[in-house]
């Protein structure tokens, strides 16, 4: 048994390990840098999405949730004990969109006392497993509390499942029976003022463009103003023009771009991206949505109606109520839980 104080050190040295691996690799113990370059290399082998860049992106995203003094502060909101009279096994079922994207999710049943039965996505079978193992070594034992599964999960007390709007009817159907949390499609959407820099535009492209697009809190489509050129935007999206080598990335863009050369969508280009009006808030990887608006107070009863798509508001410094900066999407918060339902309450409660 380990007790919370041992857990948040252990997730602690992780985010210490992490950010010296990204930062300052030669700085690793040996056998930790062996058993991430391997998950590294694995994970990017057997998943084209998964680039080195990408993944070490999402490693240092995961760094920075699991400062200690962060940590301290996020589980003392909570009634967390150093095991649960009963722990349970939570079922958990990943998406594999971006690299370790249910690491928030793990950490959250291991903190919470309880036990995981994870069932990884066939596109991210490799770093999970690698991270518990690292978690491991620093608190034995640990490890003992989850089992990885690519097949079907059963036996579990309540479930946490992430998927698309189709496998969430799956979910509701298998699932519907215990304690749940099911996970749809949502994304990201940036709101234009009309003064932004360089600057601003440069960050709001990480927003898009980190990771393909393909995060559920990538930003994927825009909102710019009556009077505003939704080509300014695109004269600041050069840093991306790399994507134009990714096979699997370009060729989705060609093919969107025939769809819309064939059908004669009107649409800006830049040679890697395509930006067209359109009202979804989701897009076709290579292809950001753009609507207009007249005034803050028309839009903002269109954004509360689509809620429900909505994983994260940027704006210019965060001027829009509840919105992050810039640059920031894809950086979220220990406590930015996804689809905005409390994760450590509802495992709290179980």
């Amino acid at each position: 048994m380990t007790t919370l104080n041992q857990r948040m050190d252990a997730f602690s040295g992780l985010g210490t390990l992490l950010k010296t691996y990204i930062e300052r690799p030669e700085k690793v113990p040996v056998e930790f840098a062996g058993i991430m370059n391997q998950a590294v290399e694995k994970a990017f082998y057997l998943n084209p999405w998964f680039t080195r860049e990408s993944i070490h992106l999402a490693l240092s995203g995961i760094a920075k949730l699991l400062e200690k003094n962060q940590l301290m502060v996020w589980v003392g909101k909570y009634d967390i004990t150093d095991s649960p009279d009963q722990p349970k096994t939570v079922g958990l079922v990943f998406a594999g969109n971006i690299p370790a994207v249910g690491f928030h999710d793990l950490m959250c049943v291991l903190m919470s006392g309880h036990g995981a039965l994870a069932k990884l996505s066939s596109g991210d079978t490799v770093l999970l497993p690698a991270l518990i193992q690292l978690l491991s070594e620093l608190l034995p034992g640990i490890g003992d509390k989850v089992k990885f599964t690519q097949g079907r999960i059963s036996h579990f007390d309540a479930v946490i499942a992430t998927g698309s709007n189709n496998s969430a009817r799956y979910f509701e159907y298998y699932f519907g029976k215990v304690p749940h949390i099911i996970r749809r499609n949502r994304n990201g959407i940036a709101i234009i003022r009309g003064d932004e820099s360089e600057e601003d535009f440069t960050r709001l492209a990480d927003d898009v463009f980190m990771y393909f697009g393909m995060g559920c809190r990538n930003v994927t489509k825009l909102y710019f103003p009556e009077d505003f050129d939704p080509a300014i935007f695109f004269r600041h999206t050069e840093g991306y023009a790399g994507l134009r080598n990714h096979n699997k990335y370009f060729n989705n863009y060609e093919y969107n771009k025939a769809l819309m050369l064939i059908n004669s969508n009107a649409h800006f280009d830049n040679g890697f991206a395509l930006l067209t009006a359109a009202q979804p808030i989701p897009s076709p990887v290579s292809v950001i949505h753009y609507e207009k608006y007249d005034s803050k107070e028309a839009l903002m009863p269109a954004i509360e109606r689509e809620t429900d798509n909505i994983q994260v508001v940027v704006s210019k410094e965060g001027w829009w109520p509840g919105s992050a900066p810039f640059g920031q999407a894809q950086f979220p918060g220990i406590e930015d839980y996804a689809d905005g339902v409390d994760t450590m309450h509802f495992l709290c409660k179980l």
